[in-house]
């Protein structure tokens, strides 16, 4: 097959499960073009059978704001007629599937392209519901000829809100590869984090409002109180000088290390002994499948699609949003016993790989991709006429 992917090119979880996904697709033998503003931070420079469209948003004068989704869909439609793609790959509803519609009206009956939206959460539980922008998500879902959400959450609220037929969702997990996570696959570099006899506590997000990084300070406050530890926090956003003022506050600020953005954070989780995920809601938690894929437990909110990833007391503990002194609570039961934390890092990375590897996920989403394309197309209502 033939397959455009369209995602958000910087960090978070859609941009890194959909580079990965043309990987993957391209390494089973299918031709894999990424058009976006910026080369996706997960996708490596050079991969056969892979190939990279960047969308050029012209600069005028007229435009305050440079109209993005419109030069995405002149991309997307000159891409798909000159490579003759069979499909469009868009992750996120809004402003990905509404541009892969008009490039599919754009193209018209003479050359069918299939449109597939996977959603992947704000899209549908923050952004999506916003007056706004609800009318066109919910068009741009009805104008998708396939959907795929990542979890059994999403799928429910996308029925609940949009009022989509959920038999028109397929749930399809994000995925990790087992080849490139594993605690076994990375030198430990932890000396640089921690020093002898110190615990190392990860956290990695983009540092917003929904990550609660607060809490991620309050539950390794509590944690240091007991046991000697550092926290590394990988990421950026605009949470970051409140958690810094926060572990100022709390006496622990000089135990806290800051890395920025990471590119690469397979090398981070291999040295972790625990992973902190006490969001307000997860869609999934990528970054809980991360840190489990390396073996490492994770404590984590009870919310969203977390609980489908997370087992609780078997691979880390869930708690109540906001419930700070559980998540401590459930941290210093593992830490304190090396036989405790070594049964849930086994089991951990060991759900990790049977439950949500690449080699089962990346399947799923050609055999959709095939019932799709042998499905009749939602049809176009601009007809294409050449002049």
């Amino acid at each position: 097959m033939k397959i455009g992917i369209t995602c958000y090119p910087t960090y978070g979880g859609s941009g890194a499960v959909a580079a990965e996904l043309g990987v993957k697709l391209a390494a089973r033998g299918h031709e894999i073009h990424f058009i976006s503003y910026a080369h996706p931070f997960r996708l490596p420079h050079f991969v056969e059978g892979v190939f990279f469209h960047e969308v050029d948003v012209g600069r005028y004068p007229l435009f305050e704001y440079p109209p993005y989704s419109l030069a995405l869909a002149a991309e997307m439609h000159e891409v798909a007629e000159k490579r003759e793609l069979d499909l469009l790959h868009v992750h996120y509803a809004i402003p990905h599937a509404t541009s892969a519609w008009i490039a599919r009206e754009m193209l018209g009956s003479e050359h069918p392209v299939r449109l597939v939206t996977t959603l992947h959460g704000t899209d549908i539980t923050l952004v999506g519901q916003e007056r706004s922008f609800e009318a066109i998500t919910r068009f741009s879902i009805a104008k998708s000829d396939g959907l795929t959400a990542v979890s059994e959450y999403l799928k429910r609220e996308t029925v609940q809100h949009f009022h989509v037929p959920a038999e028109d969702i397929r749930v399809i997990p994000n995925f990790v590869d087992p080849e490139a996570y594993g605690s076994d696959h990375h030198p430990c570099h932890r000396d640089r984090f921690v020093n002898p006899g110190e615990r190392m506590i990860l956290h990695i997000s983009n540092f917003r409002s929904v990550k609660r990084l607060t809490d991620v300070v309050r539950i390794f406050a509590r944690i240091a109180k007991e046991v000697p530890a550092r926290l590394v926090l990988a990421g950026d956003g605009p949470e970051r000088h409140e958690a810094e003022n926060e572990a100022d506050r709390l006496g622990c600020g000089e135990r806290l290390v800051f890395l920025g953005k990471q590119d690469s954070v397979a090398e981070l989780f291999a040295c972790a002994d625990l992973f902190l995920l006490p969001s307000a809601t997860e869609s999934f938690g990528l970054s809980a499948l991360e840190a489990m894929a390396s073996g490492v437990p994770v404590i984590a909110t009870d919310v969203g699609g977390l609980p489908e990833v997370v087992i609780h007391g078997t691979t880390g503990f869930l708690s109540p949003v906001g419930d700070t002194e559980g998540m401590a609570a459930g941290a210093l039961e593992i830490l304190r016993d090396d036989v405790r934390w070594k049964e849930m890092s086994r089991a951990a990375e060991q759900v990790a790989h049977e439950r949500f590897s690449s080699d089962r996920v990346v399947p799923m989403y050609e055999d959709y991709y095939r019932h799709v394309l042998s499905k009749a197309p939602v049809p176009a209502t601009i007809e294409r006429r050449d002049s």
